[in-house]
């Protein structure tokens, strides 16, 4: 609901995945990852930031390797709100988009994730 430090969902290590269930299908145009600005962290620093991630689609559940849509990397000296936008014109439909973070910025014991927002166009 918020953006203070600790709101987050935090997952153990540098390395996560989360699986989105969107409300409708879509064509992805872009993801849109929040943490914490430097600022209100009590350290000035935010090692448990993202660092680099992938986004990918799914056509079910069960299924193991959908469809690399893009691969990020956020910035922890930049704005804290950042948008990462698709360069394939011709992705698919999707209901399931997965969220895959592939390292953080040197925090050892865990990641936080504040807000992902999945753009997109309706089908």
């Amino acid at each position: 609901p918020d953006v203070n430090p600790g709101n987050c969902w935090a997952f153990r290590g540098s390395q996560g995945f989360a699986v989105i269930r969107l409300s409708s299908i879509i064509r992805p145009t872009a993801v849109t990852l929040e943490h914490i600005p430097r600022a209100l962290s009590p350290k000035g620093t935010i090692p448990s930031a993202p660092k680099d991630f992938a986004v990918y689609g799914l056509k079910e559940e069960r299924e193991e390797e959908g469809l690399l849509l893009g691969q990020f990397t956020y910035n922890h000296n930049g704005n804290p709100i950042q948008t990462f936008y698709f360069e394939d014109d011709t992705i698919g439909l999707y209901q399931l988009v997965e969220l895959r973070v592939l390292s953080n910025w040197g925090h050892l014991e865990y990641t936080c994730i504040y807000r992902f927002r999945v753009h997109g166009e309706p089908a």
